[in-house]
């Protein structure tokens, strides 16, 4: 027979009852003892919500206090030394710690999950630092479900390839064979263990093997495979992949594994062709990811049926596991609780709890092969109408919005002219001094804040009532950023729930959920947009708030915008067309309100791309035309403005050495780039690249609580300054301020502007 499975499910709840334990725990209102037993509870309830639906395999392990490449680390007592961790079980002072920063130690670096919008902590393997096993969580997790439930669960485990891949703090030249000497024991010992409690399957996820591998990582995973093997010969291993096609296909399947998944959705083209010229061994499952555990559209049932037709060709039903492509943690909960979405776009859709069913129908279905019930086959005439509906749609078929696109993209995206022909007319214009201080955006978005929108948006408050507030708050920050002493203001977005959805609700082609939530990093949920028609501009959408911040100051004030790129990847998007054609529709509806801003008067706009570098294809063969069409998106939204307007944009938490030339090529007169978090990793590639525009490198970490000295923020400076031009250089914190307190974020700020007074003294004579 044929079974089901997913890979993971999210953790944060209907209604984030697991966000909201986490912050009440961390800020004293929930003691640590019913902290613990609220997560149970939720991770129980998840647990009986997939035993009730069907599935096979059940996953265990996959919940997190936190971030799981975390829970990894603090599993093998891997905690930098700056956390005074004095061993054993990670404490959760120490593990959030860790996480989000203390007032004596600043919080390890956080970046993108490969190529999705969720964030992991990143591992440091220090030196001289010794692995143990401080608890087997998976094994914890195990005995917590089969106890409570009933459930004979599968064990999920992030891989020790993939967890030292995505580690830092060691030479991967010299040191990776040292490190995977210290690490496989503890993964043998956490095999071992759960082998003697009678676990079945295991599922070990190692999804770097979708990247370019070496030769030598290839002798590795062979060496990590067989000693696991050896060490638990009655264990099943699923080793499991996902987000993209494997690498290496045949040595994959050699391994000494009893399964292997393949993600037969974003990595479809790779795998089956993969599958086709070499086959399946037969004594192996297969995990068929062939439901899409990253985006919210329901399945093409039909197609997906002939998919697994075709593997049941090559893999005996007793060898073929029908999976999600990923966790399901990347997609929101339900959604059954959308009642005020379009009709024909609510019936397209399928969150986690949908995917289960779409998974146990399709088992179903297999499991019958030839036979297809009625129950089955009117699943599926009724799936071919809710797809058709949508697709027919009018609002999937705006010919106006389509021509004048294409029309665009055939016309020269550039500026009038080269950079340093319009850095020496914004100098003019502007007469900024050295080192010019900003922010990035954002400022905090108070309890009072909060409250006003929700009054509004109730009809509490009228338009004008809100306005009126919305001004005072601009007033308050407008004022105390003149005190601070910054020299580029900003209006603050106290107007905007999200950098996303805020853009999203004054374009067409967009709908939004009203639980959609999704984990971004820790307890940071997002509510993403759907872009599921044509986009298209309606009016304009900021310029009020900043040509009224404006007229309060003397000072210049940056109007704020999301980039095309940004608002597509921090989407759902629809996926009957190209990206590249949703980015463009995008970037010719931001292009409009650029121009509205220019001709208000708006003299500095800034259109941040944060999220440029994880939509990068994790294929090597595809991301010079990503990134072409990504460039050409962001030029094409700013290239029409006039010279001595100052297009800024901003972009953080992801690796950017490997695009520094398309960052260039963006042509923005001035980007502000995160550093601080990642410890400034970043300059070292401005040590071996030069770069010729306006940059200003994120001097202090704004996801933190605590309030950095001077003197770090100075050393970042001067580090910065002896790779990068002292003209064209700006100090700014490394993202937006939303996030935090009203008294944190003043006093960081008045810290910065005194790094860069000290900084003017010091190298204001040099140039």
């Amino acid at each position: 027979m044929v079974k089901s499975s997913v890979l993971g499910y999210p953790r944060i709840g209907v209604d984030r009852e697991w966000k909201k334990a986490l912050e009440a725990f961390w800020s004293g209102k929930l003691e640590e003892v019913a902290f613990q037993q609220q997560l149970r509870e939720l991770r129980l309830k998840h647990w009986g919500k997939l035993q009730a639906a069907g599935i096979d395999l059940i996953p265990v392990g996959d919940f997190s206090y936190y971030d799981h490449v975390l829970d990894t680390a603090a599993m093998f007592g891997l905690i930098p030394k700056r956390f005074a961790y004095e061993g054993g079980v990670v404490p959760l002072s120490v593990y959030y710690g860790v996480a989000r920063g203390t007032k004596e130690a600043a919080a390890s670096e956080m970046t993108k999950w490969f190529n999705t919008n969720y964030h992991y902590i990143v591992p440091e393997l220090e030196d001289g630092a010794t692995p143990v096993l401080t608890e087997n969580k998976p094994l914890i997790a195990y005995r917590e479900a089969k106890e409570a439930l009933g459930i004979e669960g599968k064990p999920v485990i992030l891989g020790p390839l993939t967890f030292l891949k995505l580690s830092k703090g060691y030479d991967v030249s010299s040191e990776t064979d040292a490190w995977l000497d210290r690490l496989l024991p503890l993964y043998v010992q956490v095999l071992k263990e759960l082998a003697r409690e009678g676990v079945r399957w295991v599922q070990i996820d190692e999804p770097i093997l979708v990247t370019k591998l070496g030769a030598e990582d290839l002798q590795r995973l062979k060496k990590i495979y067989e000693a696991l093997a050896e060490a638990a010969p009655t264990l099943n291993i699923m080793l499991q992949t996902y987000f993209e096609s494997v690498e290496h296909y045949r040595e994959l399947v050699a391994l000494p594994v009893q399964g292997i998944g393949l993600d037969f959705v974003h990595g479809y083209a790779g795998n089956i062709a993969s599958l086709r010229a070499h086959g399946f061994p037969e004594d192996k499952v297969l995990g068929a990811g062939v439901i899409d555990g990253r985006g919210i559209w329901k399945a093409t049932l039909r197609e997906k049926q002939a998919l697994l037709a075709e593997l049941a060709e090559v893999v005996a039903p007793e060898h073929l596991l029908v999976q999600s492509s990923c966790s399901l943690l990347h997609v929101p909960v339900t959604a059954e609780v959308e009642t005020k979405l379009p009709t024909e776009l609510r019936a397209a859709l399928a969150f986690a709890d949908e995917k289960l069913d779409e998974l146990v129908l399709l088992t179903k279905a297999l499991n019958s092969a030839g036979t297809t019930g009625a129950e089955i086959a009117s699943v599926l005439e009724q799936n071919d109408r809710e797809l058709q509906q949508l697709q027919q749609s009018a609002v999937r078929n705006r010919g106006d919005i389509q021509q004048a696109v294409a029309a665009i993209c055939e016309q020269p995206l550039e500026r009038s002219r080269p950079f340093a022909e319009r850095h020496t007319a914004q100098q003019e214009q502007w007469k900024l001094p050295l080192f010019p201080t900003t922010t990035i955006g954002s400022f905090p978005q108070s309890a009072e804040v909060r409250k006003a929108r929700q009054l509004w948006r109730k009809g509490e408050w009228s338009q004008q009532q809100y306005a009126d507030f919305i001004r005072e708050q601009i007033d308050l920050w407008i004022q105390l950023q003149e005190d601070i002493g910054l020299d580029v203001l900003v209006h603050g977005e106290f107007e905007r729930t999200d950098m996303v959805e805020f853009f999203g609700e004054k374009l067409a082609g967009f709908a939004f959920t009203q639980n959609g939530w999704v984990q971004s990093y820790g307890s940071r949920c997002v509510k993403p947009p759907i872009i599921y028609g044509d986009v298209a501009f309606i009016g304009e959408m900021t310029v009020e708030e900043t040509k009224y911040a404006q007229s309060r100051t003397q000072r210049p004030v940056k109007g704020m915008l999301t980039g095309p790129i940004t608002i597509m990847n921090w989407s759902f998007v629809r996926d009957d067309l190209p990206r590249e054609q949703i980015a463009y529709q995008l970037a010719y509806a931001l292009r409009q309100e650029v121009e509205a801003l220019e001709q208000a008067g708006i003299g500095m706009i800034q259109v941040d791309e944060p999220a440029v570098r994880e939509g990068l294809p994790l294929k090597e063969a595809e991301q010079a035309d990503y990134l072409a069409w990504a460039v050409n998106a962001f030029r094409m939204t700013t290239c029409t403005v006039q010279d001595t307007t100052q297009i800024h944009t901003h972009m953080c938490y992801c690796e950017f050495h490997d695009m520094i030339d398309s960052i260039e090529a963006m042509d923005a007169d001035v980007i502000s780039i995160e550093t601080s978090r990642s410890h400034g990793e970043l300059i070292h590639s401005f040590e071996q690249n030069t770069y010729h525009l306006g940059i200003g490198l994120g001097v202090y970490d704004i996801h933190s609580p605590r309030v950095p000295r001077v003197e770090e923020m100075g050393s970042m400076i001067d580090r910065a300054l002896r790779v990068l031009d002292p003209k064209l250089f700006w100090i700014n914190p490394d993202c937006g301020l939303k996030t935090r307190g009203r008294e944190e974020t003043i006093a960081s700020l008045r810290h910065m502007v005194e790094a860069t007074r000290i900084a003017r003294a010091k190298y204001g004579k040099s140039w």
